[in-house]
């Protein structure tokens, strides 16, 4: 569809179904603005008069499971209303551009994907391009504009959401829509691990792509078990808030790497390569001898990541009985696993910044004798914690976060049906 017929349908109301199912009523006429100003800045930068695609990704968030997946675990995560919005073309050379708001023009080479030669988010679309190719797809290239209101650094996965664009994008474009979602997830795990050289696991690229509640099971992580959950927590009468401390992730890399280094010593005690394959019984029977190979830490990670994947699934069970009383439940217990077995609530590299620690204190203390729930989210040590909140108590909540870690700190999520998609297919 060319730019003039994509901007008289957005203006003419064709595609606020689609936005009220992934943002909302009341913001339809933002997310209208939203992407016709990005229709319009693609047309600044690039050729506009051929055909252009609609695209969105969303952020994703963590509900437990926190540091599971990376050993073979289960995940509960979720897609929520933050996301990034491309506008995209195919071009006729072998290039990718891609102009995203606020940033400098990345330039990839399809005949080039030497990862020494690229940086930064350059450095993510080389390896998704040559992801899809090593897993048997077609890449080329293409122009796009993109913008995106998830926040970095704050545990939604915003460089998982621009992997997943980047990999949405060559699907739609190169692969006439046909590339699983869970696969599209582990090429742009491929282009983090091999590009980017961090160790992740899968879970925030299939959050961030799959939609809605998400139980994921990694037992078998080349083919992990996805299972949509249809549950509303807005109906419910909660609201999902995330609470930006404002902490510094530059020197986190090896806080981050010890987790899996820690868990894998522990497993690696039993002759196993992950913790899926071990006992909770296993692991307190050895604890005095483990302390001597792997130290303490790695054993209190290794019994938080073995309870972790029973609250996964009682929290599951939760959900499809529309048990909120339960779920939230193991909502506080993941959370205080995280703070007491995991220990990715603050840096030991600077004990006297826990900004997580006092969001977390202060958020219990809002709560004290009301329904609601909190936790760390994402991977912790600095950055955002999440809590589920009664609607009519997000005021007050939101005015103590805010209080204490400046204005906007506090934002309120919608956990939506999509994760990524083709906007202009769910045209109207």
């Amino acid at each position: 569809m060319r730019a003039e017929q994509l901007t008289r349908a957005i203006q003419d109301g064709h595609f606020d179904g689609i936005f009220t199912e992934l943002y909302g009523e009341e913001q339809i006429e933002r997310q209208r603005s939203r992407y016709l100003t990005c229709i319009e800045e693609f047309g600044r930068i690039y050729e506009k008069d051929r055909d252009l695609r609609l695209f969105s990704v969303s952020g994703r968030s963590e509900i437990s499971g926190n540091h599971t997946d990376h050993n073979n675990g289960k995940v509960l995560a979720a897609s929520i209303d933050l996301d990034i919005i491309a506008v995209a073309a195919r071009n006729d050379s072998n290039f990718v551009y891609v102009k995203s708001s606020g940033f400098q023009m990345d330039a990839v080479n399809l005949n080039d994907l030497n990862k020494r030669k690229y940086h930064k988010s350059a450095l993510m679309i080389a390896g998704v391009c040559e992801g899809f190719r090593r897993f048997g797809y077609q890449a080329g290239g293409f122009d796009a504009y993109t913008t995106s209101n998830v926040f970095k650094a704050s545990g939604l996965s915003s460089s998982a959401a621009f992997e997943d664009m980047i990999g949405t994008i060559q699907n739609y474009l190169y692969n006439e829509g046909q590339v699983d979602k869970v696969e599209i997830a582990k090429i742009a795990q491929y282009a983090e691990r091999e590009f980017y050289g961090k160790p992740c696991g899968l879970m925030d690229q299939v959050a961030c792509i799959y939609g809605g509640f998400v139980a994921i099971d990694f037992e078998n992580p080349a083919n992990p078990i996805v299972e949509p959950l249809s549950f509303a927590i807005e109906d419910a009468g909660y609201r999902l808030c995330i609470v930006n401390t404002g902490g510094n992730h530059s020197d986190l890399t090896d806080d981050y790497a010890d987790i899996p280094r820690e868990m894998r010593a522990v497993a690696g005690y039993f002759g196993k390569k992950s913790l899926r394959e071990v006992t909770l019984a296993q692991v307190v029977q050895a604890a005095g001898a483990l302390r001597t190979r792997t130290g303490d830490r790695a054993i209190l990670r290794a019994m938080h990541y073995l309870q972790e994947n029973e609250r996964v699934e009682a929290q599951k069970q939760a959900l499809k009985e529309g048990d909120v009383a339960t779920f939230l439940k193991k909502v506080n217990e993941s959370g205080r696993s995280s703070f007491q077995y995991l220990q990715n609530i603050y840096t030991n590299k600077n004990v006297h910044e826990q900004g997580l620690s006092l969001a977390l204190v202060l958020a219990e203390t809002a709560l004290a004798g009301k329904e609601g729930a909190c936790r760390v989210h994402g991977g912790g040590f600095a950055g955002t914690i999440q809590a589920f909140v009664k609607e009519e108590d997000v005021p007050a909540f939101s005015q103590v976060m805010e209080d204490c870690f400046g204005e906007g700190a506090c934002v309120c999520l919608k956990i939506r049906p999509y994760g990524g998609l083709c906007v202009d297919e769910k045209m109207a």
